[in-house]
Parts: C-alpha cells; structure tokens; sequence
C-alpha cells in the first residue's frame, strides 16, 4: 500500500496545471502591436535583473486585467500558478517577476516621464492600427488615495485635500485627466494635483493631445461644461469642440426659461430641439437646447417627492406664521409677503389680516370689566401648490444646451457625438473598480503612484482595443457569438470573453523524460474567438 501512495505521488508530481485563461488575449494584444518593442527601446535595462522592463509592464498588465480581486502591485503572488512562460517566453519564470523588478520598473517609468511614455505607446499604436479619432472625450476624475504623502517631493504631484468625485473628503487625492476615442480607446493621460481644476486640465490635456496627433479633418473635442469657459474656447483656435453649456452663465439662463418652439429630433424621438447661434468668448458658434423627454419623465417624478416635503414643511411654517402678533395690519401683511418668497413651491389661495384683543403682555387671568385691551393682528389665511411654479420646474426638467465652434453640424450629429462622452466616464469606472483598488494602495515615493496610475490606464487601453478589435472583425466577417443570454452577438464586451476563457488552463507533464505541455478545455467557441483575433493569439494557446 505504501509503494502504492509513493508511486502516486511520484506521479502527480510531475503533472501540474497553470491558468492561461483569458490573459493570452491580452498578451497577444501587446505582442501583436509591437508595444514590447517600444517600451524595450525607451526603457532600456540599467540594472542587472533577468527581465526586461517590458515583460515587467506586461505582467503588471495581465495582473491589472486579471479580474480576480487581487491588487495590482501584488502580482508576483498572481503569477504563483499562471502559465508564465506561453505569456512571457521561455525562461521566464514567477521568481523572476518580483518586487525588486517592479520597483525598478516603475522607477524608470518615472524617470522617462508617465505621461511622455503613455503618449509614444498610444501613437506608436496608431501607426498599426486604424484606430478612428473623429470624436476624442476628455475628462478628469479625483483619485483619493491612503497615507499622510507629506509634500516633500517638489518634482511630483502634490497628493492632497481637494474636491473628491466620491465623497471621501477625509483622503488625500490626485487628479487623472483621460482622453478617449469614441470607442473607449485612452489616447493621453495624465496626473495632477490634488487641487487642481477641471477647467485648466481638460485644456491642458487636449492642448497636450493636439501638439502630438496626426492631422486629421474634422477631429472634434467633446467635453462636459467644466470644460466650457471664454478663456478655454478662445485657446482651442481652429479645432473643432463640442461641450455642455453651464446652467449659470447668463445667456444659458435666457434660453433655459424662454417660451420656445421645439422641435422633434429627426434621428431620435426621444429629444425636441431648438437651435440658435451665439457669440460667446468672443467665439462665433451654434448653441442646441435639447430636452430629453426620457429625463424629464424621471425627474418628474423626483420634483413630485420633493414639492410634497416642500409643501409639508410650508404649512407647518405657515402655521406658525399665523399664530404670531403684529402691532398693525401692514406689518403683518409685510410678513406674509416676505414668508411667501422662502416658499416658492406654494401660494396664497386666500390671504388676509385678522384683529384680536389681548391683554398688555404679562398679564394673566380674565380681564376686569373696564380694562383696556389691546389690539394686535394676525395672518389669516390658505396656501396651496403654486402651480406656476410647478410648470415652471417642469418645463426645465430634462432641458440642456449644447455648444459647438463648427456652426455647420447638425443638432443631430451634437447630440450624437456628445452622448460618446460616456466613453471617458466608463474608462474612469474601470480603473476605479476593485480590480485596480488605487485607493487602497499605499506606496511612499508619491512619483511611483503617477507610475502605477499610467499602468492602470494602460489597461484600459489594451482592454478597450482587444474589444473594438473583436467586435470589427464580427462586424467584417459578419460573424456573431452567444453573449450572456445565449442570444447572437456582434457587440460582445471583453469582460464576457474573459469569463468564457475562464476555464482555460495549461498541463504541463513528463513524457519520456521531456516535459511537455498542452491546453486543455479549449472548445470551437474559443477558437473562432482566437480566429477573429488573429494568429498571434492562436499561437499563444497552441
């Protein structure tokens, strides 16, 4: 029985399974587009670790968009059971990954510059692939972060107080500007401090995008109304742009509250529009007041809820306005005019001054037959919704304006182009979802988290591209596959490819005295997957 155990053990010992999942997808990404190449020639090895700094990206990479709720800068337990060598070489083994490596690596990101290198990789990108730039969204987010990062490092940003997009306004944070492609592709990044304003790092970033891009004709710039000030469109020059107008500018008021005629937006239903021309910033350009019937129905329904605790806590107040003395009619009729104007959710239905006799103040008890009482007066009254109001806010329900330089788009094409400015908004949902956790790591030198945030976004750019890739060669081939519901797909997202490699792993076993290897769990929807992707991707997983 013992021989028995024992030659078991010999056995399985030399069999062992490595997940390679979906990370051969990734990798093929960054195989396919030469981005090791680049990374090699900008950051050459100064030390003497085995790895170069581009194996190192990568492994942070497939360790970033493992999807396994492991942090980012833990990835050398992530590579513990991972097919290392299918997605780095031959040769290349966990130990190698470790946290000298990564320190150095993120050392030298720091050095060449987060922002410079970020830059050279995306056009480096663009010079393989036909990624569109027809509509380029920017935005900011507030990344807050843990410990004390004392500002003592002046080359880097100043991680602190500022206004946080989350709530946390106990941390510390940085600023991350992101410009996306109109299909969630990242073509610049970068990091500020703290404090900074969205209204000069949204021009900053486009300024910084604008002086590297290839020319292109009819590029447009989309950006929400932080963006949209007379100092920022005068310095956009000859480049098309298209933002939200902000409510509190003036003229934006004008046209909030005028009685206009819309009309119904040809290309969707859903949205009536006016449209006007303006000279703002001493910019000439087209202003488009949309209202989103869609919108307005659900915040109707929000201005319901709210003007019934209005209204409850107007006739509490008015209630306690009636009961208090007046020395004459004026002053009391001066009160209630005053009151109505804290409550422009009701009005009077009926209003007036009723008189009362009471005793001078402190006296009690009946008074005698021949005192003398005084006369003081009272609000007496009704209060009702005030229906003007009502119309008033509900005629701005769902209403917005959006501004454009080039007075010759169609209020069609403005709305369509605007609503991809969801794009950035997802790109910033998944570098902050758990997968990346910025805020709970803790790294001392500050530069190194500018480094680790450039990582992060390099994410979303290999992520964003292997997923518009897919979904071009669906399109193409005019191939579908089964999304999540077991319907045929042309769009699917990458997250649900990833989920389908899942089970996708590498046996590794002796045979004659060689060790070999093969892939085990593959089925025909993962190679017509692999097959669409291209045969750098096939390779890798066979």
């Amino acid at each position: 029985m013992a021989e028995k155990n024992s030659s078991r053990r010999v056995e399985s010992s030399l069999k062992r399974t490595r997940f390679l999942g979906h990370l051969g997808l990734m990798a093929g990404v960054f195989r396919e587009l030469e981005v090791d190449k680049l990374i090699d020639e900008k950051l050459p090895k100064e030390r003497d670790h085995t790895v170069p700094h581009s194996v190192c990206i990568l492994a942070m990479l497939l360790n970033g968009l493992g999807f396994v709720g492991q942090r980012l800068y833990l990835f050398p337990d992530f590579f513990k059971n991972i097919s290392t060598e299918r997605l780095f070489g031959d040769g290349i083994t966990r130990e190698d990954l470790n946290q000298y490596v990564i320190g150095e690596t993120l050392d030298r990101i720091v050095k060449y510059g987060p922002t410079k290198l970020f830059t050279e990789i995306a056009l480096h990108i663009m010079t393989r692939l036909p990624i569109p730039v027809h509509c380029l969204h920017a935005d900011t987010t507030s990344v807050s972060v843990y410990g004390d990062y004392d500002d003592e490092e002046t080359e880097s940003i100043d991680i602190t107080f500022g206004i946080p997009k989350n709530g946390r306004w106990d941390l510390k944070q940085f600023v991350l500007s992101l410009i996306v492609n109109q299909h969630g592709i990242p073509l610049f990044m970068n990091t500020h401090s703290g404090n900074s304003s969205d209204k000069n790092t949204i021009l900053e970033a486009i300024q910084s995008l604008k002086s590297v891009l290839r020319p292109e004709s009819e590029v447009y710039y989309v950006a929400d109304s932080s963006f949209y000030t007379d100092n920022n469109i005068k310095n956009m020059g000859k480049s098309f742009w298209i933002s939200r107008v902000p409510a509190t500018i003036t003229e934006a008021k004008e046209l909030l509250t005028a009685n206009l005629n819309l009309k119904t937006l040809k290309s969707d239903e859903r949205y009536s529009f006016y449209q006007t021309f303006v000279e703002y910033g001493g910019i000439k350009q087209k202003w488009v007041l949309l209202l989103s019937h869609k919108m307005k129905e659900k915040k109707e329904q929000t201005l319901r809820t709210k003007l019934e605790k209005e209204v409850e806590k107007a006739e509490k107040s008015f209630k306690k306005l009636k009961g208090e003395d007046f020395f004459c009619e004026e002053d009391a009729l001066k009160a209630a005019e005053k009151w109505i104007q804290d409550f422009p959710s009701v009005s009077f239905e009926k209003v007036d001054v009723k008189s009362i006799k009471k005793r001078e103040l402190g006296k009690r008890g009946r008074p005698s037959k021949d005192e003398q009482l005084k006369t003081y007066y009272r609000i007496n009254g009704i209060i009702k919704v005030n229906d003007a109001f009502v119309l008033n806010e509900m005629d701005k329900m769902g209403l917005f304006i959006l501004a454009s330089n080039d007075i010759n788009l169609s209020p069609e094409d403005m709305l369509k182009y605007y609503k991809g400015q969801d794009n950035v908004e997802k790109g910033f949902r998944f570098l902050k979802s758990n997968t990346f956790s910025i805020s709970k790591v803790y790294l001392k030198n500050k530069k190194r988290i500018e480094a680790l945030t450039m990582i992060m976004v390099l994410c979303l750019m290999i992520y964003s591209i292997a997923e518009w890739k897919l979904r071009t060669k669906l399109e193409e081939e005019n191939e579908t596959i089964p999304d999540q519901k077991g319907k045929q797909t042309k769009r699917p997202t990458m997250r649900w490819i990833f989920f389908n490699f899942q089970g996708i792993t590498e046996l590794i076993y002796q045979n004659e005295g060689q060790m070999k290897s093969e892939i085990l769990n593959m089925e025909e929807i993962h190679w017509k997957i692999l097959g669409l992707m291209g045969e750098k991707y096939e390779n890798i997983y066979l």
